[in-house]
């Protein structure tokens, strides 16, 4: 299944013999760009710098608004993203995670990689990304 080609960008999702994936992820996707964006680690941190919520969902839902922030200073959007790694505090939290994370993600789903880790200061969840956005015209 393809996604729509856009200013010389296409996202794919080439056929796999891979099992039926446990989230909202693909395995693989095929990415023709000019240009990528890198969103780094962003977590559920305000404008002046404080982590907020105190559930997965909240702390999910500021964080995926970060990234969302990141990637339109880039000229992309979550349609443009093709991998993502998410850090979770407690991998027991997965379910929730993804429930919020599908609020923002259709189909093809972005593949993906979920690490348990040790985050700072109260923080349950960090994510990065990478995007190909579509290419701006001539001369920028």
């Amino acid at each position: 299944m393809s996604s729509p080609s856009t200013g010389g960008r296409r996202i794919t999702r080439p056929p796999s013999s891979q099992h039926k994936t446990a989230g909202p992820y693909s395995p693989v996707l095929s990415v023709s760009a000019g240009t990528l964006a890198a969103i780094s680690g962003q977590g559920p941190i305000d404008a002046e710098g404080r982590i907020v919520g105190v559930t997965i969902e909240e702390q999910t839902r500021l964080t995926l608004e970060n990234c969302q922030r990141q990637l339109n200073a880039a000229g992309a959007d979550f349609t443009d993203v093709f991998k993502v790694t998410v850090y979770l505090k407690d991998m027991a939290e997965w379910d929730r995670f993804n429930t919020v994370y599908r609020e923002y993600f259709r189909d093809p789903f972005p593949a993906r990689t979920a690490i348990q880790a040790v985050l700072w200061g109260g923080i349950l969840v960090e994510v990065e990304m990478l995007a190909a956005p579509p290419e701006r015209g001539q001369g920028t």
